[in-house]
């Protein structure tokens, strides 16, 4: 299961802008998404862990650590704001501690009982920075420094702060500011040069110079195939070069080897792969690397550890040797020269064998524990992790099993008691596991006896019962927010201010300012002293920038300079400290908000005509209007009826009356003037008996004379 910690730097420096107008924070940002969605098509993904880090003070600068979900990390990568110093060195310290909380409890690191590489926690740290100075309260640094001190106990058992499956990669933003008219090269990436290079390289990592947005694709391609299971070892030549080897696969002793002059591959520092098995998917091994000393029970500490175990290698050509039934271990050699030079002698059949200096207790250089071997077919090449001095061994067991049919005799017994005092305490029980199932369980017996001694035995379980409470303390406190300062500051506008935060004479201070006769301190009035300003330290009450100028900060006058110059021209109607961009100004989580928006607004004023119809709110037609209101003229009807002679192609006699007649809308029927009417008229209509109604002249028939 992978361990993918993103360490971001935070610093000021981080705010500056590209050509294409984004800040490298949110480049840095969208570099993190990017690697999850290319690091999601590998079906392995699945059980990846993520972690975020930032440069803010530990323990507070862990925003996602071990019990953090998906969900928080993206989260907190998202809220993640650029303003404080580069201290790279403390951040990458908080990071390994971070890495390294549950070694200690779980036993993984198997101190003192050897190295081995199939118990592991493979983690990739990623940092994304700028390059830039390092920067602390102590001032600028020229190079880069990792606390010795650490909160985690059992932290002397390793002289560096990390181990050898973990491994640092840089990702150093050198996106200019400006459009490049030059032209783009592709290829490899170069390596950065500035301080966090040097780490890189010590954990078997490496650091990328980033100039362009395709470079940083091609980086994060890059680094999503470095997600590998393996470790990390020291590879040293011991003894003279090896003879070259002629075009037939022999070696030719006429051609002289050049033993003096160093070459690449005589140092190298690099992964070894640790398959995890197909079944399972936990990788299995067998047989540990030594260690580097010889343990004794009259030791009262064990001598701290280095962080990759230095492999020596013997050039001298061997035989590889194996036997059937024996089990051994497999690894896969990352490319590197060694790997190149081995391959290309062309000789798969035979090996170099590989010691650990100060493993055996009667030999300087130590006993073989294994051998270098190219494989059959010359593409890659192969460390085998064998039982301690199996030279002698290996015999030892085919004589057992083929000569003396498991039945050994006095003379076999005693050259395999000798064997086993050349063989370090911690390697009896693994060697009789494997006698266990070759079907030899009896030949080791099973008072075993694992070579520390009772004080270094209880300092361990001491140390993981301290881990394990130290660690409680550090989960606890991520997520969490430092502690703001609160206090009572004094400051003079002349010049700086003088925190005044727990002195205990503050009161007498304030009298000897302001005079004996001064009002009560919770009635003190700021405006009458111009000298000195009284306000509290804290974090979140905002300051009144456009009332007292002392209030912004150095990074923000600029940005406060239009507004200033708005408010006391007095050029624009807007609340006092705000402006035509302020306005609209709001917060991506307060953008979906209109209820807030909308109870602020003034009520909207009255129609200018309340006689005209209202309007209805109706899922079909908006326009619609309301009918209840509306009168019908009958004399319009009269007089549009029977007494006009022309025929209206909706009236029943006329030659479309077979079509369907449409109602004419009421917003586009145009007025009809009401018709005007004499006297003679009325009269006329008195006489007949009719009723004149819902006309503008029917008031006029009170006005007749009864006679008529």
């Amino acid at each position: 299961m992978p361990i993918l910690l993103f360490l971001i730097d935070t610093s000021a420096s981080m705010n500056q802008r590209t050509d294409l107008g984004t800040s490298y924070l949110d480049i840095a940002k969208g570099a993190v998404e990017l690697f999850l969605k290319l690091r999601a098509r590998d079906p392995a993904s699945r059980g990846d862990r993520y972690m975020l880090v930032t440069y803010d003070e530990p323990p507070y600068c862990i925003k996602a650590g071990w019990k953090e979900n998906h969900a928080t990390f993206m989260s907190e990568l998202k809220n993640l704001q650029a303003s404080g110093l580069t201290t790279l060195g403390q951040a990458l310290r908080s990071s390994f501690d971070l890495l390294n909380l549950n070694r200690l409890i779980s036993g993984i690191d198997n101190y003192g009982q050897g190295r081995n590489p199939f118990f592991l926690e493979p983690s990739i740290l990623i940092t994304i920075t700028d390059g830039n100075k390092l920067t602390s309260t102590a001032g600028v640094q020229e190079e880069l420094h990792l606390p010795l001190n650490s909160p985690l106990p059992g932290s002397e058992l390793t002289k560096e702060p990390f181990r050898w499956d973990q491994r640092l990669f840089a990702l150093v933003l050198r996106l200019p500011g400006l459009a490049s008219t030059e032209p783009e090269h592709l290829g490899s990436v170069p390596t950065d040069e500035s301080a966090i290079t040097q780490m890189c390289e010590v954990t078997g990592g490496r650091s990328y110079c980033v100039r362009t947005q395709r470079m940083l694709n091609q980086c994060l391609e890059s680094l999503v195939q470095k997600i590998q299971s393996g470790v990390v070892i020291n590879f040293e030549k011991t003894g003279p070069d090896p003879l070259p080897v002629g075009e037939d696969g022999l070696t030719d002793s006429s051609r002289p080897s050049n033993s003096f002059a160093a070459q690449p591959w005589h140092s190298c520092h690099k992964l070894i792969y640790v398959r995890p098995n197909s079944k399972t998917g936990v990788p299995v091994g067998h047989w540990p690397i030594p260690e580097s000393f010889w343990p004794d029970q009259n030791l009262p500490s064990l001598p701290p550890r280095t962080s990759h175990p230095v492999v020596r290698f013997s050039c001298v050509d061997c035989e590889p040797m194996v036997i059937d039934k024996l089990p051994f271990d497999k690894y896969e050699l990352e490319p590197s020269p060694l790997t190149q030079y081995i391959l290309e002698r062309k000789s798969p059949h035979t090996c170099w064998q590989v010691f650990v200096t100060s493993s055996g207790k009667y030999n300087e250089l130590g006993y073989p524990f294994g051998y270098l071997k190219a494989s059959t077919t010359l593409t890659c090449v192969n460390l085998f992790v064998m039982p301690y001095n199996y030279p002698v061994l290996l015999p030892l067991l085919d004589d057992l099993f083929k000569v003396h049919k498991l039945k050994p005799n006095l003379k076999w017994r005693q050259a395999f008691d000798s064997y086993l005092k050349t063989l370090p305490p911690y390697y009896l029980l693994p060697l009789k596991k494997a006698l266990r199932m070759m079907g030899a369980p009896n030949l080791i017996s099973d008072n075993l006896d694992c070579g520390l001694s009772y004080s270094v035995i209880s300092y361990l379980k001491k140390l993981s019962q301290q881990t394990k409470l130290e660690s409680e303390r550090i989960l606890a406190s991520v997520g969490k927010k430092p502690p703001q300062e609160i206090g009572i500051k004094v400051k003079n506008h002349s010049g700086g201010g003088v925190s005044f935060t727990h002195s205990k004479n503050f009161r007498k201070l304030l009298k000897e300012i302001i005079g004996e006769s001064a009002p009560r301190l919770t009635e003190l009035n700021t405006k009458e002293f111009a000298g000195f300003q009284v306000g509290l330290l804290n974090k979140d009450l905002k300051p009144q920038t456009y009332r007292n100028a002392y209030d912004i900060p150095r990074r923000g006058l600029l940005d406060q300079l239009t507004r200033m110059r708005s408010n006391l021209l007095k050029t624009h109607k807007f609340i006092v400290g705000q402006d035509e961009d302020s306005l609209h100004s709001v917060p991506v989580a307060q953008m979906g908000n209109y209820q807030e928006y909308l109870k602020t607004l003034a009520s909207p004023l009255r129609e200018i005509d309340p006689d005209q119809p209202k309007r209805l709110h109706t899922f079909g037609n908006p326009f619609k209007q309301d009918k209840k209101g509306m009168m019908i003229d009958e004399a319009d009807e009269f007089v549009a009826g029977p007494q006009n002679k022309v025929k209206r192609p909706g009236e029943p006699n006329s030659p479309l009356s077979s079509k369907r007649r449409r109602s004419m809308s009421l917003l586009l029927a145009k007025p009809q003037t009401p018709p005007t009417m004499s006297l003679s008229f009325l009269m006329s209509m008195r006489r007949r008996g009719k009723m004149v109604r819902s006309h503008p002249m029917a008031s006029c028939q009170n006005l007749l004379p009864q006679s008529l």
